[in-house]
């Protein structure tokens, strides 16, 4: 399913997935793998790579997360991922566990 994201999509998916691991203000090291390993499977170049590293340092500005700016085929994509994202830590705190139902509630 990755595969069919194209750069547009596949950029504006790890914005999410970044904007979740900002979610209870710090990025720990397991998130940062995920986020490494998301960036693999992704097989982002390096331009994209670099945009990923800017958002792991500052996180991604709420203006450029609409939900309804997600393409419906991938609304499913986007869920799973930011759901993998606050698993990753072994730690879902309140905030990151709201911030999911909320996606998912604006995603129906």
């Amino acid at each position: 399913m990755l595969d069919a994201l194209n750069r547009e999509d596949r950029l504006q998916l790890m914005r999410f997935v970044c904007s979740f691991a900002w979610a209870d203000l710090e990025i720990t090291e397991r998130e940062r793998e995920f986020i490494v390993k998301m960036v693999i499977r992704l097989d982002l170049d390096d331009e994209e790579q670099e945009q990923v590293a800017q958002w792991l340092e500052v996180p991604p500005r709420a203006d450029d997360l609409d939900p309804a700016d997600i393409p419906k085929e991938h609304r499913q994509l986007f869920l799973d991922a930011a759901k993998a994202m606050i698993l990753s830590d072994g730690n879902v705190e309140d905030v990151e566990a709201e911030n999911l139902v909320i996606l998912d509630q604006l995603l129906r």
